[in-house]
């Protein structure tokens, strides 16, 4: 199973350092959709992913037309992850998918409504108690992608350590 993690157009490079650090630990592939709200050179961002960035597949997009021109949200397993998404997170059965796509909007104002009112069957939500507008980017990325790798059985990940606790 290919898990895909997309950031469309973050903003705070700790956030996205940290799911550098997400996705190298899950095998999972980031894709980056400009504009970037910093450098990929950013002090920050480097110190939040620390050494994992030559550990996993980077694919970084010009935009978010071109993404979507890309990768066809009809013809791919593409969810589109919203506090004002229809489904939960858990409802799909991505046990049947070879590939998912986990959108993520930038963390002010997340994705384009337009487009998620485009793919509203494809939207997902985390469920939360009312008045709270939203998760921190980067939990929500480790939420969902570990729920995706959990309908997998984990397949690939080392489910032991070496050095266990005695």
């Amino acid at each position: 199973m290919k898990l895909n993690i997309v950031l469309v157009e973050p903003e705070i490079p700790q956030n996205t350092g940290n799911i550098v650090r997400t996705c190298a630990a899950t095998g999972a592939k980031l894709h980056l959709v400009e504009p970037l709200g910093f450098q990929i050179s950013d002090r920050y961002l480097k110190r939040a992913g620390l050494d994992y960035w030559d550990k996993l597949e980077i694919e970084r997009h010009i935009s978010f037309k071109e993404f979507l021109n890309k990768y066809d949200p009809l013809k791919t397993n593409m969810f589109f992850i919203t506090s004002k998404g229809t489904h939960r997170y858990d409802e799909p059965k991505y046990e049947d998918m070879d590939e998912v796509f986990l959108l993520f909007g930038k963390e002010t104002k997340g994705l384009p409504e337009d487009v998620m009112k485009n793919y509203i069957d494809k939207t997902l939500r985390i469920p939360m108690i009312d008045g709270i507008r939203c998760l921190n980017l980067s939990n929500s990325v480790a939420i969902i992608a570990y729920e995706v790798l959990r309908h997998h059985n984990f397949e690939y990940l080392k489910e032991t350590s070496d050095k266990l606790l005695k």
